[in-house]
């Protein structure tokens, strides 16, 4: 089992199951809701995924049509990205994980609109935008 938190720790949360997939995005709406050269990101099945403290303080924000990111509503810490047409996966924030998940990142998506003082050299491989 994961756990993770917000900055303040008002929200604790819990995964079942590991992590794949971890993404590093580069399009602009991650880099301004992250505050931070790029977001990471990973798909985790809705129903393995809860919240088991602070409920009340999640808020969230349609970015998007049909897109929601969630923060906590006191220290402002993305929580996760849910989306209308998949309800069924949530795309957590691991940088929010109080537990190793054990895995690394698997690539860079929306390198083509990446920060420009951004150098990639990690030899992930990299995408112009969404991976087919």
């Amino acid at each position: 089992m994961l756990k993770g938190s917000c900055l303040c720790g008002g929200i604790r949360y819990e995964i079942d199951g590991v992590l794949e997939n971890i993404t590093n995005c580069h399009c602009t709406q991650c880099r301004k809701a992250s505050g931070a050269s790029f977001a990471i990101s990973a798909p985790v099945p809705a129903n393995s995924f809860r919240i088991v403290a602070g409920a009340e303080l999640l808020k969230d924000w349609e970015s998007s049509p049909g897109t929601r990111r969630c923060f906590c509503g006191r220290c402002g810490a993305p929580i996760v990205k849910r989306y209308d047409a998949k309800p069924e996966i949530v795309r957590l924030r691991p940088g929010t994980l109080d537990t190793d998940p054990g895995v690394k990142p698997s690539k860079h998506i929306f390198v083509g609109s990446k920060a420009p003082w951004v150098d990639i050299t990690d030899g992930l491989p990299t995408f112009e935008t969404w991976p087919k």
